[in-house]
Order: C-alpha cells, then structure tokens, then sequence
C-alpha cells in the first residue's frame, strides 16, 4: 500500500512544534492530547522514523523531524492555496488587525501574504500598540481583531489561543547586572501585560528597580539587554544568542497569545479565515 501524507496529521505535527508542548497544540487543535500523540505516531509511521524528541518541558525536532518541518510547510500553504482557488475569490471585507511590536515581524512577513493572497479581496489595515491597548480599541470598535498577549491566570472565555508562552528574565550575556542593589530595567510603555508582570513581581520581592529604557519598540529593548543597559522580560522563544536567562528572579507565570475579536465580526467570513491562517502559521 503507498504511504500518504494526510494533511490533518501534518496539521498536528506543525501544531505540535509551534506550541512546544502536546497539551498546548490538542488545545489549539480541539483534541485530546492522547489523539495528537497517535497523528504523531501515524506520521513517524509513514516518515519512517522518529520526529521528535520528547521531556517533561517541550519537544524538540529530530533531524527527520526538521526535513519533515522545512518540506511540509510548503505542502500546506498550497493545500490551503488550492482550496482557497476551488471556493473562488469571492469573499470580500475590511479586517482592522491590532498586533503588538513584538510580533508584528512574523504577522506581516510570514502570515498576512499569504493570506492576502489567498482571498485577494479581503482588505487588511494593522494596527500596533500594546496588548492592553489593542483590547481597549476593541471594545471602543476602533478595531475587529487583534492578537495580544495575557496571563494564563486571566480568563478570556471568547478567545483563541494561538500558543502558550513562558516569559522569562534576560540581561546581556556573560554580565551579573541582575546582581546591581538596584535593578535596571527595559520596559514597554504602559499600558503592556510584562511591564505589569515585572512591577507586580518585583514589588512582591521588595526588589528596588529603576527604568533605564521605556518604548513601544521590541527592537529597542533587544538592544538594551544585549549591550548590558537594563534587564527585560521577554518570551522565552525570543531570547537570542547575545542574551542569557537570569535565574532566581521572582516567578512569572505562563502567558497565552491570543486572537481576540470584536462582538461584530464573530459572523465575518473574512475574519474568520483570518483566525484560520494565524492558528495555522503563527509562531514566535
């Protein structure tokens, strides 16, 4: 019998890597964690060999795993493509999309073209700003749809998870800085759920601070950190080669990426294939 590729076990396996973790993509994905690990399975079956390497804290890709990951990529943005041409291009709209800095590389390099063009018709307007922030234009219907992030602690009964995320405490490579009687700090401009988390967290650990840098901008708080200004919190995922994580700061719990809409456009076709595409290709 020929070995095939089913594209609802590639949507697992893809679903998988982006979130880190089993439990995270069966939530993502609306199964049960025991009905992921089979679809993985069925697809090392087919692979003819392990994919991934599993622990208590995520899962890793085997070199398999990787040749499988960078080829089936592809595989599914044209399976989608060739649906999207056999149901016509005849969904139209307007999506006003709030993204906060942090992501907003990745939306608008990797997951915004291909949507665009996919339903050519569908005109998308961005708008950045913090995540509390995004959600207050929501609600002032300044916009129809954003993706934020908030604290697993908060409840959003409404939204969809796009991926959990760990927010960690980095300073620059190499340096004790986190040591200083009086810790410097890179932050968001307020209204930002980390700036939050690190006031709170710090405030609780009767630890004096003082903010070196504050901005809207991501890029500018990467460089703080990494020339040994300030220290930040930042998604694990987005700690770079120039930073190190701080041990033995004040635990802050695990946030979710969200994409959040107004009460509007919960019957907009367009915006939900929106939330489609980012469910599928979202990653940090």
């Amino acid at each position: 019998m020929t070995d095939i590729l089913h594209i609802e076990l590639l949507r697992t396996f893809h679903a998988v890597i982006r979130t880190g973790k089993f439990s995270a993509a069966a939530e993502q994905l609306h199964k049960s964690p025991a009905a992921v690990s089979v679809h993985i399975q069925r697809l090392e079956a087919v692979a003819g060999g392990q994919l991934l390497h599993r622990d208590n804290q995520s899962v890793t890709l085997t070199m398999l795993g990787k040749r499988l990951w960078g080829s089936s990529a592809e595989l599914l943005r044209l399976h989608d493509q060739v649906l999207a041409d056999l149901r016509g291009t005849s969904i139209a709209g307007r999506i006003r999309l709030g993204v906060p800095d942090d992501y907003a590389a990745h939306i608008i390099r990797e997951v915004l073209p291909a949507f665009s063009e996919a339903w050519p018709n569908v005109v998308l307007e961005l708008r950045m700003g913090p995540s509390n922030l995004l959600k207050e234009w929501i609600q002032r219907g300044e916009l129809d749809t954003a993706v934020v992030v908030q604290s697993q602690e908060e409840i959003n009964p409404d939204a969809q998870v796009l991926m959990p995320t760990t927010p960690v405490w980095v300073g620059p490579l190499g340096t004790d800085i986190a040591l200083s009687e009086v810790l410097p700090l890179a932050v968001y401009t307020a209204p930002c759920a980390y700036r939050k988390a690190i006031t709170e967290s710090l405030k609780v650990a009767a630890r004096r601070s003082r903010i070196v840098l504050e901005s809207h901008s991501s890029q500018a708080i990467k460089e703080c950190v990494e020339t040994g200004l300030a220290v930040s919190l930042i998604d694990r995922g987005k700690v770079t080669a120039m930073m190190q994580i701080i041990e033995g700061m004040p635990v802050i719990p695990d946030h979710n990426i969200l994409f959040i809409r107004s009460a509007a456009s919960y019957e907009d076709k367009a915006t939900e294939l929106l939330a489609q595409t980012l469910k599928q290709t979202f990653r940090l």
